[in-house]
């Protein structure tokens, strides 16, 4: 989950803010599925729109909270492009109102919908997010009218007439249920804890001790006397999920920038 917030769009600057009811899936519809074509400017890992016509940009008159797409590596990933309670231009209007005061939003890249490997890719990190998202608003996935798409929002009401995302995402036998009982599933599995007993682990070597990476086992605590740290000797210490090695006269050669993201569930007061 990455974030680049979509700060020259119109709808971000609008600065309204919802409470968050549930979550709405929406698909581009296009034939593109690189994250690039909608969320910009590079990164890095986004790779260079030439075009420049990702959603960043004023007189876009639409903004959702994420996209779900490839990297320019090809991978899967997902973008917030905007802070999940402000109010998106996603669903339209229906006879009934708006999902856009209600519903957390993101689109899906589409590609020519013929390849299933990448449908099950985005599908997974789609419920992943919603599981999130959920977790995040203490929503229930089962609950009604927390988890749907475009097309259902059309049916109650609340969204313009669309058809994402059940054109694509059924011809896998997917359906709104199925979306939400695997949201409910991820939600339910246990997340893995690190053993604080141990004083070993297995990681595997990289190009120098300090790309060694490791299992997730949390920050700030230091090892010593780890020989048997595949045959490497010396003192490690942890260090944003990796085992580095601790130099003997100097402090660890960690980054000196880098970007996070903090979810403030009272007051915040933010400085550089």
């Amino acid at each position: 989950l990455y974030k680049l917030l979509a700060v020259n769009n119109d709808c971000y600057k609008t600065q309204r803010t919802i409470i968050p009811k549930g979550v709405m899936w929406h698909s581009t519809g296009a034939n593109n599925p690189k994250l690039k074509r909608y969320v910009g400017p590079d990164d890095g890992r986004l790779g260079i729109n030439i075009f420049k016509n990702y959603w960043n940009r004023p007189k876009v008159a639409k903004c959702v909270h994420a996209f779900i797409g490839k990297l320019k590596d090809g991978s899967v990933a997902t973008y917030q492009t905007l802070p999940w309670n402000h109010r998106g231009w996603h669903a339209g209007s229906g006879r009934l109102g708006t999902a856009n005061n209600t519903h957390i939003s993101f689109e899906i890249c589409e590609n020519n919908l013929k390849s299933k490997d990448y449908a099950m890719a985005v599908y997974k990190e789609a419920v992943e997010v919603t599981a999130y998202l959920c977790k995040m608003f203490k929503l229930d996935p089962l609950g009604k009218n927390v988890i749907i798409d475009h097309a259902e929002g059309a049916r109650l009401g609340i969204a313009s007439n669309h058809g994402d995302v059940l054109h694509w995402f059924g011809r896998y036998g997917i359906t709104l249920q199925k979306i939400r009982d695997d949201v409910a599933q991820v939600m339910q599995t246990p997340e893995s804890k690190p053993d604080p007993s141990a004083s070993t682990y297995t990681v595997k070597h990289g190009d120098s001790p300090w790309s060694i990476a490791a299992k997730e086992l949390g920050d700030g605590r230091r090892y010593k006397e780890i020989e048997q740290l595949n045959g490497l000797t010396g003192t490690y210490y942890i260090y944003a999920g990796q085992v580095l090695k601790l130099p003997s006269s100097s402090t660890p050669n960690t980054p000196t920038s880098y970007k996070a993201q903090v979810t403030a569930r009272a007051g915040l007061n933010y400085r550089s």
